[in-house]
């Protein structure tokens, strides 16, 4: 599916509410944020900024001196390295109508979420989510039922892994420490996340984005 056709798909949900919430999940490395991303410009370039609201779960990543404490800093990206119950209140708060809401994002130059640096506007009438695990159980349940409608982005594991060792050796990784990471980290995440791909309205390769 082209970035076109799925924003247009978005815009005529939007038009059934007076705001809408769309999600994009998948595992790490299959390209859900550069679709999200994409698809928020595109919609941004025909509804206006001021109708868009993007936000990511990786604003919701707990700090590195917090997860230092909890000693969760070698399994940075698991379920547990998040403040979920956050996320939620959140998503709750930009859910709503005609709610402005200042939300956190990801600075990958720092390595650290920045807080209240996104901007959600009362005006929005879509909601752009992504993250890895927004159709999971337990306490990441209110946000599937938050969201109107939501893709599982994927890739086959080669390129997958192509893309995650080029993401991780230009943080400073070495080639080594970069697999095994992939091999302890990324996988048993990506295979944590493949579980829920039946909770997704729909799935979309990524490798049919132009």
């Amino acid at each position: 599916m082209i970035i076109e056709a799925l924003v247009a798909e978005i815009i005529d949900l939007a038009d059934t509410r007076s705001r809408v919430v769309v999600g994009f999940t998948g595992p790490p490395g299959a390209g859900k944020t550069t679709v999200a991303r994409r698809a928020t410009l595109e919609l941004a370039d025909r509804l206006g900024d001021a109708h868009i609201g993007y936000l990511p779960m990786d604003g919701f990543h707990l700090a590195t001196p917090m997860l230092h404490l909890l000693r969760r800093t070698e399994r940075r990206g698991a379920q547990d390295t998040f403040d979920v119950d956050g996320f939620v209140a959140t998503l709750r708060r930009a859910a709503t109508p005609d709610t402005e809401v200042y939300a956190p994002d990801f600075d990958h130059n720092l390595g650290e979420p920045i807080a209240a640096s996104a901007l959600i506007p009362a005006t929005a009438r879509i909601v752009v989510v992504e993250g890895n695990y927004l159709a999971f159980d337990g306490a990441w349940a209110p946000v599937r039922r938050l969201i109107d409608r939501m893709w599982f982005v994927d890739l086959p594991d080669a390129i997958r892994h192509e893309r995650l060792l080029a993401r991780h050796v230009a943080t400073g990784r070495s080639v080594d420490d970069a697999l095994e990471w992939i091999r302890s980290v990324d996988d048993p995440n990506a295979a944590q996340i493949r579980a829920t791909q039946s909770r997704c309205d729909a799935t979309l390769d990524a490798t049919t984005i132009d």
